[in-house]
């Protein structure tokens, strides 16, 4: 019997009956995700739906040297998640249970098959909120999230995924099985190891448990899109409103992405006046006095020039078109088959960095279209080139790779991130270094050899061994 014969066999009996696939579209189906530049070939697709599965699964990924790839919701863009070379992806779809709600903790457990919709819609149900939001929350599962440390449309007033992670269950790269923080608020006894976990891109092991804390229901938020005469104009409009308001949202995007979003034909536009960027600011409204002074910043804006036109929610319904505008720009461009940066500074760089790097890829790229949008209250910028019709995806890749080696020298110089919130995968590896030192990198590497010896852990990810 051939070798990879036998491995399928041994690792069918790892998992419940039916419980892996070989057939070429669910290898296809689960071994990538939203990027398209590796093609995918896994070896097979295992569906644990136990901790203990997930063990013996790592323990026998170690004694016969196979890579293990994690698989959640698959809406990564960075290829963390792509088997390209022969790996056994683990799919978590069937680790999906909601169990252990403690109302006076504000905690609930999830595995980490758990939609991120589901933990929202679940919060709901018992009068709390789960503020992490994105538009990929109804398929993406809460496992890959912290892996990437998600973070999305509300980071301004809630933070990152970190911040709500009360505690952790891992399975290491050795098959060890760690209980971490035991969902303490205050823990002071050494290392909090439920951090290097976080953001890991599962290259340490695989979460399967996590106690996520819940927050109280925002009440009466409402929103803002205003039309805003330059680039520069949206700090100054920023600027203005959290001097005021305490924001739970500010977003920015192009006049581009507003017309090829409303397009479409079932989202109007905000307003008939066309500008040349957008900013979408959400608030709290509890009082009537909070929406007196949402209206004052308005006025205040439009006699300074900032803002040329604006609109405020009246209803529920308008609140969510409004949104619209912002959180379907991605997958309307997908059909487009986008390039995408996913880069950060510090919020006060923002103008500059933006008109650095406009700059660059308007030279190298006269003939491809550009699509600025991004969560621009925590200073993260989203550069998305669309792809010609007329153009092969691996030119158009190939070419886009050219100029990134510019991009991230800017990143470097202005101290940013070349990955905010997508992760590093193998899409980002190459430029590491331009935000991590070596040593830094080095000390990163060191770790993974103490969690995963032999390196069976999503190899090739974040960096090469």
């Amino acid at each position: 019997m051939a070798e990879q014969e036998q491995i399928i066999i041994d690792l069918a009996a790892l998992v419940d009956e039916g419980r892996i696939k070989t057939d070429p579209d669910s290898l296809k189906q689960f071994g990538c995700d939203w990027t398209k530049m590796y093609d995918p070939a896994p070896l097979a697709i295992l569906f644990p739906k136990t901790t203990e599965q997930v063990q013996a699964i790592v323990r026998y990924a170690n004694e016969h040297k196979i890579g293990l790839v994690p698989s959640g919701g698959r809406t990564g863009l960075s290829a963390a998640a792509v088997a390209a070379h022969g790996e056994v992806v683990v799919a978590f779809d069937a680790m999906n249970q909601i169990s252990d709600f403690i109302e006076t903790d504000r905690s609930v457990r999830c595995g980490p098959g758990v939609i991120t919709e589901q933990l929202q819609q679940f919060a709901e149900d018992n009068g709390l909120y789960y503020p992490v939001d994105f538009a990929s929350a109804g398929s993406s599962q809460l496992g890959g999230n912290i892996s990437t440390n998600a973070g999305g449309i509300k980071v301004i007033r809630y933070g990152l995924t970190r911040e709500w992670v009360a505690g952790l269950k891992v399975v290491t790269g050795k098959g060890d099985l760690l209980e971490l923080n035991n969902d303490l608020v205050k823990n002071a006894t050494g290392y909090d190891l439920r951090h290097l976990f976080i953001g890991a891109e599962g290259t340490l092991g695989f979460i399967v448990e996590a106690t996520m804390r819940l927050a109280r229901t925002p009440k009466n938020l409402n929103v803002l899109v205003l039309g805003v005469s330059e680039f520069d104009a949206i700090m100054n409009v920023l600027n203005a409103f959290q001097s005021k308001i305490d924001l739970t949202a500010f977003e920015f995007f192009s006049e581009r992405s507003v017309q090829l979003v409303t397009g479409r034909g079932d989202v109007p536009r905000p307003f008939e006046t066309q500008a040349p960027y957008y900013a979408l600011i959400e608030f709290e409204a509890v009082s009537e006095q909070i929406l007196e002074e949402a209206m004052s910043l308005f006025e205040y804006c439009m006699e300074e020039g900032w803002v040329l036109d604006g609109v405020m929610s009246q209803s529920d319904a308008q609140l969510k078109a409004l949104w619209r505008l912002r959180e379907d720009i991605s997958e309307t461009i997908s059909e487009y088959t986008p390039y995408k940066n996913d880069i950060s500074v510090v919020v006060s760089k923002v103008p500059a960095f933006l008109h650095d790097i406009d700059d660059i890829v308007s030279k190298q790229y006269p003939d491809f279209e550009i699509i600025w949008f991004g969560h621009i209250g925590d200073g993260n910028l989203h550069l998305n080139i669309l792809k010609p019709e007329n153009l092969a995806k691996e030119d158009f890749f190939e070419r886009c790779l050219q100029v990134n080696k510019q991009v991230f020298e800017t990143v470097e110089k202005y101290g940013g991130s070349v990955s905010a919130e997508h992760g590093v995968g193998m899409t980002k590896k190459d430029y590491l270094t331009y935000t991590r030192s070596e040593t830094e990198i080095n000390y990163m590497k060191a770790m993974k050899a103490v969690f995963d010896p032999n390196g069976v852990m999503n190899p090739g990810k974040v960096f090469d061994l």
